[in-house]
């Protein structure tokens, strides 16, 4: 298997060991062209993959974390991927006690955006959490900050987290623009 775009690309057929190619079909009133076996007709849909986000809130502050994988200090909002069997509610509250160890008293709907370079659907909630932070071994270090004095980058849960700072009234400023003047 080759990994691309975030996305996997598979060679075989996971149904008959075929190999994959991309054939053109009827599909929906148009022809289409997936990666399918010729052999077997098993297709591969490619999805995206669902992907659950919080803007965790924590004593008034926003929790942000860096994972232990990534480079350099980004700091970004608690997600994880959905599971079978759960809801996105159950998700992103099971999402938070593992990686921070808080629990969440009221949970609600921030937007749902997409996240092409990683073939991801993202499902972002706001969280109001209480408890002490303890991060799992994924996560390296956290922040905790006032809600005016977040950054957002320009994708994925960054678009979400401007979205909810904007529903609170705040203008949202981006990693990429000068900081705004503070008031005297």
């Amino acid at each position: 298997m080759a990994m691309t775009a975030g996305a996997a690309t598979y060679r075989f057929c996971p149904m008959c060991a075929g190999p994959l190619g991309l054939l053109a079909r009827q599909e929906d009133g148009g022809l289409v062209q997936r990666l399918r076996c010729a052999a077997c007709g098993f297709t591969h849909w490619n999805n995206p993959t669902p992907v659950l986000a919080a803007i965790v809130e924590l004593d008034g502050q926003v929790l942000l974390a860096r994972n232990a994988a990534w480079p350099g200090r980004f700091f970004g909002l608690i997600t994880g991927f959905m599971e079978a069997g759960e809801s996105p509610e159950d998700g992103i509250r099971r999402e938070i006690a593992e990686e921070t160890s808080l629990q969440v008293s009221r949970l609600s709907l921030v937007g749902v955006h997409d996240f092409q370079r990683m073939n991801q659907v993202i499902v972002t909630y706001h969280a109001v959490a209480h408890g002490t932070v303890k991060l799992s071994p994924e996560l390296s270090e956290h922040r905790l900050l006032p809600p005016e004095k977040v950054r957002c980058w320009r994708a994925g849960t960054g678009l979400a987290l401007a979205a909810w700072l904007k529903s609170r009234g705040i203008e949202p400023v981006f990693l990429d623009e000068a900081p705004r003047a503070e008031p005297t």
